[in-house]
């Protein structure tokens, strides 16, 4: 589909890996780099044209890998450089290109700069390399401002100095294990730049950017005054100082050659938003390729706030440049989430785990059709690992097995994000339901996180042999996308699609030129078919001229 002008990142579907849960070759219960490599087959045969990778850097796990200590290795639990050369090599064998994370806004107190600033006193140009100011009040006990930090408690952290007596402060808008850098210091630039550079020599085809929309920050570091809406501008969101940022390091992709395979080098910025507005100065040209487009996570199960999300994201994007996703390794999972009839917020798992078991059977069809409506929009998706599978939400992790560090700064009060993160199962029995595998004879070990008993109904093995599992109907999705000539990047704008009908009754529907029309029922009740040749695919049983509710359908017209 990338002709005519267009490149391959424009309608790419890509699949966001978290490798620590999708495959262990060596059965120590931790996913690795050569376990990935081993189920490529799978990926290819699901459809999809790149694999982003999440951090498998070395990493004190404080926070799943977003924890950095070196920008330029692999952690030794996952592997090693050779095993990223064979894996990007294998990839390309399939001709699915590989995206890595690169995480600019913080690294890890591990992180030999940061352990440098600590050693060094405060003035130094070491400290300036990070964020370190002494405090307010008597003796410098108080934070230096009013800054939270996302996963609970305030933004600052105080050093114990050389002398043995409290000192500065750092800044950490997460974890205290995770210092965020001082983009105004020019030895932060240019070490991204190499760190670039590296894994684009190593040929990666692109960059998915951690907390984009964060990294600089107002450098007098003012008091936040009044109510502060959820990922609105601030003076440490969505500084007007990115945006040459950004060029610098378009310059650098396209300074690779744009022929043969990957082809043109892309960057996906994650950049949360108070209103799609706000993403306008990312899209400017010359900046990053592309950002994310979170409306339809942010949307909740009614057919107005699906086509609010879509009209909105395509009026400020125009649809290739914002990739559509409905989940990855942060929020609630689809097929768990869509249960309660509401967007994501950051309670979703807390009312998850008070909700039960009800209305799950609701979640799962909803998560279906979600998919077909995710894959039919213009420009490119990325599906997260599992959401092929219809993975709920795992919600009974015990305390003592989490990992997230949100749930431990909160106290409990936010689970945090360890439910979509438990291994993928590949098998309907044994060890891990498959995740882990080794060749030594000896039982592989339990997953790092823990799987639930009934995990292996959601195996590829068991969905594999039951052509109307969801992982079929992925592959199916997959395969029309690629091959329908109105699916894929389509016109800019609005003018991508056109919508049929209105959506009170819960039907949510728009057609595709030439000759698609996307029809998904959002309702309690079933709802009239608009009028078609043929059904090409459904997320469930259509018949009669009817769609049933939580239920969505591609036809021919």
């Amino acid at each position: 589909m990338s002709d005519g002008g267009h490149v391959w990142w424009e309608d790419a579907v890509v699949y966001e890996v978290y490798p620590r849960s999708f495959a262990d070759a060596d059965g120590d219960g931790v996913g690795d780099l050569r376990g990935l490599r081993s189920r490529l087959g799978y990926l290819a045969d699901l459809g999809v044209d790149a694999i982003w990778l999440t951090p498998f850097y070395p990493s004190p796990l404080a926070d799943g890998g977003y924890d950095v200590s070196d920008y330029c290795a692999v952690d030794p639990l996952l592997g090693t450089v050779a095993d990223f050369d064979a894996l990007v090599s294998g990839a390309a064998a399939h001709q699915i290109r590989v995206i890595i994370d690169l995480v600019p806004n913080h690294c890890s107190s591990a992180h030999p700069l940061f352990r440098a600033a600590l050693a060094a006193a405060p003035g130094s140009d070491e400290r300036a390399r990070f964020i370190f100011r002494d405090g307010r009040g008597p003796g410098g006990g108080q934070p230096p401002n009013n800054w939270p930090s996302q996963f609970g408690g305030p933004a600052w952290t105080r050093v114990t100095e050389a002398d043995g007596h409290p000192g500065q402060w750092y800044l950490h808008l997460y974890d205290a294990s995770q210092p965020d850098w001082n983009w105004h210091h020019p030895d932060v630039p240019a070490l991204f730049e190499d760190v670039i550079r590296f894994w684009l020599d190593r040929g990666v085809a692109g960059l998915r950017v951690d907390v984009a929309h964060g990294i600089l920050k107002d450098p007098g570091l003012p008091d936040l005054t009044g109510p502060q809406p959820l990922n609105a501008p601030s003076a440490y969101r969505h500084r007007p100082e990115l945006q040459p940022l950004f060029r610098s390091w378009r310059a650098i992709l396209d300074s690779y050659p744009a022929e043969g395979f990957p082809g043109p080098r892309t960057a996906v910025g994650e950049v949360w938003y108070d209103v799609p507005e706000t993403l306008a100065p990312y899209l400017e040209p010359g900046g990053l390729p592309q950002v994310f487009n979170f409306q339809l996570i942010l949307a909740g199960w009614r057919a107005a706030d699906f086509r609010t999300a879509i009209d909105s994201a395509l009026a400020v994007t125009g649809g290739s440049r914002a990739p559509w996703v409905i989940g990855n390794h942060d929020v609630a999972r689809p097929a768990s989430r869509y249960r309660l009839d509401e967007g994501f917020t950051p309670q979703t798992v807390s009312r998850l785990i008070a909700l039960g078991d009800r209305n799950a059977e609701a979640g799962a069809r909803r998560a279906r059709a979600a998919a077909l409506v995710l894959l039919a929009l213009p420009g490119s998706a990325y599906i997260y690992q599992g959401e092929e599978l219809g993975l709920p939400e795992v919600t009974d992790i015990p305390d003592d097995a989490r990992q997230d560090p949100r749930f431990f700064r909160t106290k409990g009060e936010y689970p945090g994000r360890d439910g979509c993160r438990v291994p993928l199962p590949w098998s309907a029995a044994g060890t891990g339901f498959g995740f882990s595998r080794t060749g030594q004879g000896s039982s592989p070990a339990e997953p790092w996180l823990p799987q639930p008993s009934d995990w292996g109904r959601y195996s590829v093995e068991s969905q594999l042999a039951d052509e109307h599992s969801t992982v079929n109907l992925y592959r199916s999705a997959l395969r029309l996308r690629r091959d329908h000539p109105a699916l894929g990047r389509g016109a800019p704008g609005l003018d991508a699609l056109r919508w049929l009908g209105p959506d009170e009754d819960g039907l949510l529907c728009f057609a595709r030129e030439p000759g698609f029309v996307l029809a998904a029922n959002l309702g309690p009740a079933p709802v009239s078919l608009p009028a078609h040749r043929d059904v090409l695919l459904a997320s469930g049983p259509v018949a009669d001229g009817s769609l049933p509710p939580d239920t969505a359908v591609w036809l021919c017209t």
